[in-house]
């Protein structure tokens, strides 16, 4: 065998076994998507449990602090905890400075509506996929948030929105959009995002709180 074609052999063999295989890629792919979804229930979980002892507490306003100040500190915690960026995006936003989705996350919520509409609810739902953008691959994943019928409250309707929490939004959010919504609707997404590759285990650098 001459020895150009033995060597251009022996690179392909390397190259393949280098390669995973299909089955390995599926079972990392499962093992990231059970991982992501475990650390996304946590984060509602807690933030769930936080939201019920500040309204018990101090009523509707408390509420408010929580989506203010301990939402983006759970977010940070995780995202330092598991290397990965761990946020919360909005279908519309109450401070343009956080919350405001990407491009990727702006079609996975688009999608999550598109497949409420046709049945399916929001519990069941996620959205994974390996993206390529300009400074490397990301393993992105969402998780869709629905409107919980208490969050009316401070999200709902005008009318739905007392006098009180209408004022005190006005004056925290003064670029507030997140209103409108019906318990029930599509609100937003836990959103996470890790990189890929070689560097999946590296933690990104900026968390988006």
């Amino acid at each position: 065998m001459p020895w150009s074609r033995a060597t251009g052999l022996s690179v392909m063999m390397c190259v393949a076994l280098l390669m995973p295989s299909p089955d390995a890629a599926r079972a990392d792919s499962s093992e990231r998507e059970k991982v992501a979804l475990e650390v996304a229930k946590g984060f509602l979980k807690e933030l769930g449990e936080a939201m019920t002892r500040h309204m018990t507490k101090g009523g509707p306003t408390e509420a408010i602090k929580v989506c203010a100040e301990l939402a983006p500190e759970i977010a940070g915690r995780l995202s330092r905890e598991q290397g990965w960026r761990v946020t919360r995006v909005g279908t519309r936003v109450r401070n343009p400075l956080l919350g405001m989705p990407d491009a990727w996350e702006q079609k996975a919520l688009a999608e999550f509506a598109e497949r409420a509409e046709k049945g399916e609810p929001f519990p069941s739902m996620t959205r994974s996929e390996i993206v390529t953008e300009p400074d490397g691959q990301y393993y992105r994943f969402m998780k869709p948030i629905a409107l919980q019928p208490e969050c009316v409250l401070c999200h709902g309707l005008s009318d739905q929105i007392p006098e009180e929490i209408r004022t005190v939004l006005k004056k925290q959010y003064p670029f507030d959009a997140a209103t409108g919504y019906k318990a029930g609707e599509l609100r937003g997404a836990v959103s996470i995002k890790q990189q890929h590759g070689d560097a999946r285990d590296r933690p990104i650098e900026k968390a988006k709180d």
